[in-house]
C-alpha cells in the first residue's frame, strides 16, 4: 500500500506557525493528522473526509489549527498557528476509510506516514 508522505515540520518559537503537508494514497475516504509527544500515546489532531468534505478537530487545537486540501493530488495540509511547547511532537499523517465512529481514532486508518517532527520552543 502507498504510504502517506509528510513534510513541513521544524523548529518554531512559541506563538509561531507551521504548515504541514501530506500527500496520501488516492482513493482514501479520509486523511488525518495524529501526533505523539515523548512519553505519551499517539493522539488525534485533525481529520478530513473526502466524501462530504467535513473536517474534525481535537479540542486542544480548535481555533488554532486548520485543515485544507487539494483533491487533485490527494493532499491535505495542516496549518498550525499559535503554537505552544505542548504542541511539540512527531506529527503523523494517516489515510484510510474510517466509519464516523472511528474517524478520530487510530484504528480508523490503515496506512501511516513516517512522521515529521514539530518542536516549539518557549
Amino acid at each position: 500500500q502507498v504510504q502517506p508522505v509528510e513534510s513541513g515540520g521544524g523548529l518554531v518559537q512559541a506563538g509561531g506557525s507551521l504548515r504541514l503537508s501530506c500527500v496520501g494514497p488516492s482513493g482514501a475516504g479520509a486523511m488525518a493528522w495524529f501526533r505523539q509527544a515523548p512519553g505519551k500515546e499517539r493522539e488525534f489532531v485533525a481529520a478530513f473526509r473526502w466524501n462530504g468534505g467535513r473536517t474534525y478537530y481535537a479540542d486542544s487545537v480548535k481555533g488554532r489549527f486548520s485543515v485544507s486540501k487539494d483533491k487533485a493530488i490527494s493532499a491535505i495540509y495542516l496549518q498550525m498557528n499559535g503554537l505552544t511547547p505542548e504542541d511539540t511532537a512527531v506529527y503523523y499523517c494517516a489515510a484510510g476509510n474510517p466509519i464516523i465512529s472511528t474517524i478520530t481514532t487510530m484504528r480508523g486508518y490503515r496506512t501511516w506516514g513516517q512522521g515529521t517532527q514539530v518542536t516549539v520552543s518557549s
